[in-house]
């Protein structure tokens, strides 16, 4: 059987498990993993340490200009999000930056500048990439487009396990009010909002769990790398 490399595209609201499925996904099908929110995320911490103000576009762009993200394969088999040569898995994760990070995504000269590179990461095809608007504004020819989607009370629970993983412990109602404002603003922003493709394949993944969630895109992945000759 002959497989051809393909680009897979994985959107949806946060806390779908987006992430988790995608980095397995990759590593079964021995293609690169790339998690376009941990870039947001490494933009945003730069800018909240650096005290970048969001509504001045030349001090936005004069940031990003000193902005280099990367992702590690790390002793552990993991892929690792890099900002400027750190490590910045974990910092990135807490909730200063979980806080800020929509607003952030909603400026368009973040946009441009992640697109742009993420773009350049996918060209060579091969890649599983996830966030809000691969399939529709990245990458809108990828050969399979996902939509994960859960319910909202299921995407808190798991949430707040993430952050007890990390020994941050936060209440579930401020998890939940976090996740409401963060859909709100991927939705409605001006500048690649939050919606389901056209041609995307929807995944709902409230009772199913990571494994399932694996094994089907396993599925339609390898239906869509097949070359019949």
């Amino acid at each position: 059987m002959n497989l051809r490399k393909i680009v897979i595209a994985i959107d949806g609201y946060s806390a779908c498990g987006k992430s988790t499925t995608a980095k397995e996904v990759a590593a079964i099908l021995g293609f690169r993993y790339i998690d376009t929110g941990a870039m947001y995320r490494a933009v945003t911490l730069y800018f909240i340490d650096h005290h970048v103000a969001l509504t001045n576009p030349k001090e936005v762009n004069r940031a990003l200009q000193q902005i280099n993200i990367s992702f590690k394969v790390t002793k552990n088999n993991t892929s690792e999000t890099f900002l400027n040569g750190l490590n910045v898995e974990k910092d990135i994760r807490k909730m200063r930056v979980s806080e800020n990070v929509s607003q952030v995504s909603t400026l368009k000269e973040v946009r441009v500048a992640m697109v742009e590179q993420q773009r350049r990461m996918g060209k060579e095809k091969g890649v599983v990439m996830d966030g809000r608007d691969i399939g529709t504004v990245v990458f809108p020819q990828a050969e399979l487009k996902l939509f994960m989607t859960a319910d909202m009370l299921v995407r808190a629970f798991r949430r707040q396990r993430e952050l007890l993983d990390r020994n941050q412990l936060v209440d579930l109602d401020d998890v939940m009010d976090n996740i409401l404002q963060r859909d709100k603003i991927d939705t409605t922003r001006t500048e690649s909002p939050l919606r389901k493709a056209d041609d995307a394949i929807v995944i709902d993944t409230t009772h199913i769990s990571i494994d399932e969630q694996v094994d089907e895109v396993i599925r339609l992945a390898l239906s869509h790398m097949m070359v019949i000759r």
